[in-house]
């Protein structure tokens, strides 16, 4: 992954028809968008084998026990074609006024934000590629927050530029996954907000193996060790798609463990991080990133289990 290498001439050339196409799709009517985004997931779904595979696979992992097989293949056409309008929604985003979008996107749960802001540590916010997440960067402009988001750098140049881009116009600050603790702490000790997407699967050497959905899965621990490191409130924080436009929920603040024995604290504060994830999923999850393979890790050796 060339994180590191500075973007060439060709690079910023292609973005600029990115950026131009992406932000074209914007102008097109909201509810003809909606459409379109359908009509794309419904293509998505019938085309691509190996996706769909992924999520009946991940839905009957995790909701097996709990759907039947028809209602977890209307949920896999429901996943593609939310996705399918993602892309619309980031057009809309761009090209909307401000107006607009603040009309548009609604906040619950900003008293408790502020209570955790008022301890003055930091926030560290734990979300997901829930809703369309991309546009939490404008709720926290909203709130008025000091937002820093924790991100993996991607390995396309002109997409890494977009997607930077995206992010940060409303002022948040981007830091990249790999030695980004020194610039968390230092974020969080300016009393400023730290983003971090948790939903994904871990390498072994960066995570535990905790419970999700009822299953072992491999997590990122980088979010427990920030928390017990600086002592910052753990927040939940989710934006959700309604038929007349979004809704940023900012959860309750989650206890913290603490009791001196490090592996232990990082693995129950880890898995306490993943139940509210999976709450938040709950609520809606035909909105969630299914496609991505979230228990394709298995442990090497048998691991202790917290439950």
């Amino acid at each position: 992954m060339k994180t590191n290498r500075q973007p060439k001439t060709i690079d910023f050339i292609v973005y600029g028809l990115i950026s131009r196409l992406i932000r074209a799709m914007g102008f097109i009517p909201r509810s003809m968008a909606r459409r379109m985004g359908t009509v794309l997931g419904d293509l998505a779904f019938a085309l691509d084998r190996k996706h769909r595979q992924v999520v009946l696979g991940n839905l009957n992992h995790a909701l097996g026990n709990e759907r039947s097989l028809h209602a977890r293949r209307r949920m896999a056409r429901e996943v593609f074609r939310h996705i399918g309008q993602i892309l619309f929604e980031v057009g809309w985003s761009l090209s909307a006024p401000r107006t607009e979008l603040d009309r548009d996107i609604r906040i619950d749960g900003l008293e408790n934000y502020r209570a955790a802001l008022e301890k003055g540590r930091g926030v560290l916010f734990i979300t997901a590629h829930l809703g369309n997440w991309e546009l939490l960067p404008i709720v926290g402009d909203r709130a008025r927050m000091a937002l820093n988001i924790v991100y993996r750098p991607l390995d396309f140049m002109p997409l890494e530029l977009f997607f930077c881009h995206l992010r940060t116009r409303f002022g948040g600050k981007m830091i990249p996954r790999r030695q980004a603790m020194l610039k968390i702490v230092r974020a969080l000790r300016k009393k400023e907000v730290i983003a971090i997407l948790l939903d994904q699967s871990a390498d072994w050497y960066d995570g535990v193996w905790v419970d999700f959905f009822g299953k072992p899965t491999c997590t990122n621990i980088g979010a427990a060790t920030i928390a017990l490191k600086t002592g910052s409130p753990v927040l939940p924080a989710f934006l959700y798609r309604e038929a007349d436009g979004f809704r940023a929920v900012f959860g309750k603040e989650i206890p913290l463990v603490v009791t001196g024995d490090k592996r232990s604290d990082i693995e129950s504060n880890t898995l306490n991080f993943n139940r509210a994830i999976e709450k938040g999923i709950r609520k809606h999850p035909e909105q969630w990133f299914w496609v991505h393979r979230r228990w394709k890790s298995k442990p090497y050796r048998p691991w202790p289990r917290i439950r």
